[in-house]
Formats: C-alpha cells, structure tokens, sequence
C-alpha cells in the first residue's frame, strides 16, 4: 500500500500503544486491507470478530456472539449473562486463556454493532481480565463507517434498551464513553479517482448534497435503460426479494441448459454464514459476480468483478469479462470458518479451521441488494436507491462504482433519500475536531510503556488473598494447624511496602519521563529500571517465595481447607506472572519483550512455585505413624459413611503420634478421644500403634502390660517373621491380620518386606489385574502422599495395594 499518514498513524497507535481506536473512513479508503495486514504482521496477539457471520468469514474471523458466548437479545446493565438459555456461557480453559493472554481485540464493521453489545463484550473481558479497567485493559481496535450500514435494533428491543442508552450506536455505550478510544479517519480514496465524484460522494456522506452536485449526479439519470447482454452492468436495490425477482428473471430468458453446482460443507459452518447460495443454479450466457478473490497467483478476478458464463462443465466454469482478453477458468474455491486456540508448542493464539464451504466463487448478478454489495466494487452499476429505507444505503450504493461514468440512476437522487442519523454527524463532527496528531502518538506511546512498568512492580492484587488467609485464620484458629500467621503476616507487610515503594517509583519515572521521552529509550529510565528489577526480584525471593516455600498448614473442615486453598493459588499465579517479570527482564525494560512475557505468563503454570497445602505438619515425629493413622481414619470413615474427623480429630491424631497410647486409658486421655470413641475405634487404632512400636523397638509403658497381658519382648523383625510363618502356613492376608489382631495394612508391610529375598511375591500380595493398572496409572499422577494419591484413584485400589506398586516402581 502507498505511503498514506492516516493509516500510518493507525498503524504506530495500534502496534505501539494501548490506546482503543475507531478507524473509521469512506468507501474505498483501505480499511479491510489495514486488517489484513495486521493480522499478518502485528507483534500483538489479538483476535478479529464481527456482527455477522458473513462479516466474520470475510474478515477470517469469527462472530461476537460466538466468541463472547452472548445471548441475542438486549443486554441490560442487570442482565445475568449467565442466566440465559439457549446459549452456553461456560468458558472452556483454552478461551479462558486466549482472553487472558490476547493483547488486541479487532472488532470489524462496527456500523453494525449495538451499544449494549459492546457493553456485554466489556462485561466478559473484565470477568476474566481486570475487573477495575474497561475492557478488562485489552486494547480493542473498532473499524468501520458509521456512515453506512447501522445496527438492526427492534422496536420491542429499544424499548428496553432507550432507558440506558442514547441511541443504539456502538460510541453511546458506556465502555466506549469510558475507554477514552481515538477516532482515526482514513482521508485517501483508493476506489474512486474522478474528483468530481468523490466530491459528491462527500456530500452525500455528510448529508450535505449541493444543487450542483445533485444535477452532476443526476445526469447519470436514465429511466429506460436497457444494457447490452455483455456490458456487465449489475443492479444495486434497497430489497433482497427485488434482487431475487430479477436474477430469477434473467436466467430464464435464457434458453440454454442449467447446471446446478452443490456446495461441499466440511465440520462446523452454519447456514447464516454461508458466503454462497448452497446451490447454485447457472446457464450459458448468465451474468455472474465473483464473490471471493482469487486464491492462485495469477490474481485473475477480485470480489465483486462481474462477467458472463461462456462455457459449463461439470467442475468447471468458464467466465469471459468484458475489459479482459482472457477467458477465466473458475474451479471452486473454500472458504474457512475458524475459532481461535494456542498452539501447544509456541503458546501463540492461533486460528483452528472448524468447518469449510466449497463452492464455486460466483452468484447471479443482474442485480444484488445495496446491504450485499458492502465492501465491493464495481465498474458498472445501475442503482435504485428510490426504496432506500435505511441510514446509509444510498452513500453505500453509489460508493460502490468506480466512476460516474460507470453509474446509471433508475431514478433521480434527491436529498430526502439521504437518510442521515443526527447522533453519528454529531460524533463524527466531534470526532474530527479531536482528530489525533503526532504529539497525541508520542504521548500515548510515553503512557503505554510507563503502564506496563507499572504493571511489572504492582502487588496490588497480592493484598486481598493474603488478608483472605489471615481472615480465615483468626476466624477458624481452633481447627486449623500451621505457621499461617507467623508466615502471612511477615508477607502483607513485604506486600504493603512494595506498594509504597511502586507508587514512589512510579511518580518518578513520570517526571523523568517528561524530560527523558520514551522508557524504552532512556538511558536513565532503563538505568532506574533495572535497579527496580533486582530489588523487586531479592525481596520478593527472600520475603514472599522462600517462606511460602516452607508453609504448611493442616485442618480436618475441607471446607475451611477449600477456602484457604484458593487464595493460595491466587498468590501461586500472581507470583509465577512477577517471577517471570523479574528474571525476563534483568537487561532492561523493552515494550516487544514485556507483551511476550505477559502473554507466557497465562501459560506458565508448570512453573508456578509450590506453596500447596501439606498433610503433614512439621514437628510430627512419627511420620509414618500419622500416615497409617491417617489411613485407618479414612478407612473407617469410608466403611461407616462418616466424615473422617468424626472418627477422630487431627489435633487427637498428632498427639497420639507423640504420646503413642499402647492402651485404652492411655487412649482416653488423648484430647477429643471421649469414652465413645474409644468404645468405637480403640482397638483398631491401638493395633496400628502397637505394630508400629513393634515394628521400631519402642518400648510400651507397664500400663500397656497390664492392660493386655504382658508379652515377652521381642527382637526387632520378629512380628514380622510370624507374619511371615502363618502366610507360609496357608493363611491369607485378612486371616493373619484377625489372628495377630493387627490392622490388614500392618500385615501387608510386614509381608512386604520379604519380597526382596524372594519369600513373598508382590502378585501374592495384590491381584494382577490391580498390579499392572497401577503400574501404568501412578507414574502419571502427581500427589503429596498416599492418601492424596488413594483419593484420585479407584475406589477398588487400597492402601495396602497403592503402597506396594509405589515400592515397587521405587526399587
């Protein structure tokens, strides 16, 4: 594209700020090309959308609806768009992501979209995004004229909506008002070139058709004109029934057999989209427009060029133009339709062909409605704009010829068909008068870098999950063990403090900025900058990240646990996105690094520091005890339909650890383990004890000898030897278990030992079909403990079981 200053300020703004754009332009002044070309060589990731579903394939797009999952109807400010029906409003991950990563949203053919639309689009970007900015912060471009086609609103629809909004135009809706968007308008024409009809395309634009205008365009007044079959002229109309009528008409003039061309759709393309009639009935002799460019080099047609079939074959057709010496050999051509997804290598949000139309890339053109011709040019058009109903239509139709000479009139223009809307003058006058100019650019370039540096040391959002966890804490000390307060207190101070330090930085990167000009090109600035990279990155290494490292915390209410889990993850993600930041930017503050950065982070997750939650808090000594005594718990919850504090509590858990009860009197005078327990669950309990003393040598209190009988000491590895002896004897697990009143799991161990000599086979132990299904599944598993392992597996699996495969794949 030539140089042109319009679309190179757009392109500077787009690229290299974060300002919202309108870039808005007559018929003919590039816009779809600057589109294009962004898609192709922006450093942005973005994502295109449009009202329509034909708008959106020739955008190589998708449609808003179907991206933001919107309902159709208004969308009021207490709308629960959520609560429809009819739509799905679930977001898949990958969406999520997309949202959260994209830097740019596209949105083509503005004209057409309505006021609460772009409402609803700003509703579901700070969903997931940033709640506090509009748009969620992405920076949204909006092309299109407001001079042509407007948005289709129903009268039972703006009786709804009157009550909000002006009118129903994208610029009366609160987040255009709010996002403090620029207005760019393409000045170069680059369909027209006769100054005297871009002249009068210009009043009619404006509403304001001379008397000298209107005769000029008038002379193209020709009531009882009749083309030669091979002109080429096509018809504009103001309605689709009148185009049809025609069409219709004109290929049964013609005597020579009809071909029908059936289209091929592939996967997912809806009917609404389809960008040519599914069947396609065409003769010898037809006059036909092609309605897609030609995707060979040669480039030998264009959308919107009209020609004559001359010839039919099955797969082909062969189409002769007027002003060309070539005949044109026409094969089908496809059209994609697409949704956005990441690549799983690069993370780059990239477009995933759903479905495809095929079909040959021409419809019958002796007439086609104004609404249909958007966006195409032609170089022989004769318009009937008397019907013209709508805002628009008649600048729309006769900006479609290229020339004067080309234009026929099958009735006089008068200024009462120049439907004009009061509310887009009004914007557009004030839109020009606030036109941006250079210094406009450099500013808002200044702004965008001192943002993202603003960005990279802000721990605002840190405040609300570590106040959330010291809340949760006070509130439920009694039931929760851990260091949750000797560690988030030391971090909301760290966090308060980065956030003085920040503001301070700030206030003085804007002052330097006033005399030193761009971040990126500041010698000071990045000086500065990197100074803030490593005191930001030591601190938050020393203070946040190595103390969370050691954090640990335990309670036996899951839904206390729940709800402390979550702003856990909250800090994890908010953390992993400033490590990124820190270690990626030691070198110095550069805007092209800082957006691949931001765009990784919403796809760092492998790399999110482990700040989880434990099951075992430290200062237990008896680990492996806690474990079997965790198990036996779970068990018997399991089995009795409990929840597993009932059985017994986690503070009754960590001090049996520590006191190791070998009795019933012992039991009881463990805290929480009232008589009823005791009565319950002493005994399977006192066996897992008394095992694991035997097991370690620990000696047992007289108590314990009087109560149950004395025993002569035994060495360490007899009991497991006696298991040994009665599995040898032919007894199974569960019979040893009931004879030796010892758990199942304790007798599994014992058992277990022996394997290594070959006395015990592990398939002795656990069924085959249990043993090689666990041998593939856990190795693909991530899990704290066995406990944690055991509850995202089967039901069919136990302990025992789970414990042996771990062994195994271990050895």
């Amino acid at each position: 594209m030539a140089e042109n200053k319009e679309l190179d300020l757009a392109w500077q703004f787009v690229n290299h700020t974060n300002r919202c754009i309108f870039l808005t332009g007559k018929a003919g002044t590039g816009k779809t090309t600057f589109l294009h070309r962004l898609k192709m060589h922006s450093l942005k990731r973005l994502v295109v959308v449009a009202p329509t579903g034909v708008a959106a394939i020739n955008a190589k797009g998708v449609t808003i609806h179907s991206f933001f999952q919107m309902p159709f109807g208004p969308i009021l400010p207490d709308t629960d768009l959520n609560a429809g029906k009819g739509f799905n409003r679930k977001f898949s991950k990958t969406k999520i992501n997309i949202i959260k990563s994209m830097d740019l949203l596209v949105i083509d053919e503005i004209s057409m979209v309505r006021a609460d639309l772009l409402d609803g689009i700003d509703r579901t970007l700070r969903r997931f995004r940033n709640r506090n900015r509009v748009f969620g912060g992405v920076q949204v471009l909006m092309i299109g004229d407001l001079q042509q086609l407007s948005p289709v609103i129903k009268e039972s629809e703006w009786a709804l909506l009157r009550h909000e909004y002006k009118n129903g135009f994208f610029f009366s809706s609160k987040a255009f008002m709010d996002c403090n968007a620029i207005t760019i308008e393409l000045k170069h024409i680059y369909r027209q070139e006769n100054p005297k009809f871009i002249e009068i395309l210009n009043e009619i634009r404006n509403n304001k058709l001379s008397d000298a205008g209107a005769t000029e365009l008038n002379k193209r007044y020709i009531p009882d004109f009749k083309p030669e079959p091979d002109e080429g002229y096509i018809s504009l109309t103001t309605h689709n029934n009148r185009a049809e009528a025609t069409n219709r008409k004109e290929l049964e003039k013609l005597s020579s057999k009809t071909s029908t061309y059936k289209a091929t759709v592939k996967g997912k393309f809806p009917e609404m989209s389809y960008p040519n009639k599914e069947v396609l009935e065409l003769k010898v002799g037809a006059q036909v427009m092609f309605v897609k460019n030609d995707s060979s080099p040669e480039k030998r047609y264009f959308n919107g060029k009209i020609g004559k079939v001359i010839h039919l074959d099955k797969d082909e057709v062969t189409v002769h133009c007027t002003d060309d010496d070539f005949n044109i050999i026409v094969t089908p051509e496809e059209w994609e339709n697409v949704k956005y997804t990441v690549d799983a290598e690069t993370k780059a949000i990239t477009e995933e062909r759903i479905g495809s139309f095929t079909q040959m890339p021409l419809r019958l053109a002796w007439s086609i409605t104004i609404h249909k011709s958007q966006g195409l040019t032609f170089e022989k058009a004769i318009i009937d704009a008397e019907g013209a109903f709508a805002h628009g239509q008649t600048y729309v139709a006769l900006s479609r010829c290229k020339s004067l000479e080309g234009l026929v009139l099958k009735s006089k223009i008068h200024s009462n068909q120049i439907i004009s809307d009061a509310n887009v003058d009004s914007f557009n006058t004030q839109a020009a008068e606030n036109a941006p100019d250079q210094k406009v650019l450099e500013d808002s370039q200044k702004r965008f870098q001192l943002d993202a540096i603003a960005e990279i040391f802000g721990f605002y959002q840190f405040l609300y999950p570590v106040n959330r966890i010291l809340d949760i804490y006070y509130k439920n000390r009694t039931v929760i063990e851990g260091s949750v307060e000797s560690t988030f207190l030391p971090i909301k101070d760290c966090v308060t403090n980065f956030l003085k330090v920040a503001n301070g930085f700030k206030v003085q990167l804007e002052r330097l900025s006033e005399n030193e000009g761009m971040a990126e090109d500041s010698v000071l600035i990045q000086e500065r900058f990197k100074k803030g990279i490593a005191y930001f990155k030591t601190e938050t290494e020393t203070k946040i990240l190595e103390p969370l490292k050691h954090f640990a915390f335990t309670t036996d209410n899951k839904a206390i646990q729940k709800d402390i889990d979550k702003p856990l993850d909250t800090i994890q993600e908010l953390l992993a996105v400033k490590v990124l930041y820190f270690n990626g930017l030691t070198d110095g503050f550069d805007a092209k690094h800082f957006l691949e950065l931001r765009a990784k982070s919403v796809f760092n997750e492998k790399q999110k520091p482990k700040t989880r939650r434990k099951s075992v808090v430290e200062g237990t000594s008896n680990v492996e005890l806690f474990e079997k005594l965790r198990m036996l718990r779970n068990e018997i919850a399991e089995e009795k339909g409990l929840v597993h504090f009932q059985i017994f509590t986690q503070k009754a858990l960590y001090e049996m650890c520590e006191t190791l009860p070998t009795n019933k009197p012992e039991l009881l005078k463990v805290n929480g383990m009232g008589k009823t327990r005791v009565e319950k669950y002493g005994s399977a309990i006192l066996k897992v004890i008394r095992a694991y003393c035997d097991d370690h040598n620990i000696e047992t209190s007289a108590e314990a000898e009087i109560f149950d009988a004395p025993k002569p000491k035994r060495k360490k590895g007899d009991t497991k030897k006696e298991s040994l002896s009665l599995f040898q004897s032919g007894k199974s697990v569960q019979e040893i278990a009931d004879v030796r009143e010892l758990n199942i799991n304790t007798i599994i161990g014992h058992l277990a030992s022996f394997i290594p000599s070959g006395e015990v086979e592990i398939k002795d132990l656990i069924p085959e079909t249990h043993y090689n299904e666990l041998k593939e599944i856990i190795p693909q598993k991530t899990f704290e403990n066995l406990s944690d392992l055991k509850h995202q597996l089967d039901d069919k699996y136990s302990y025992g079981e789970l414990r042996l495969v771990l062994e195994d794949l271990n050895s």
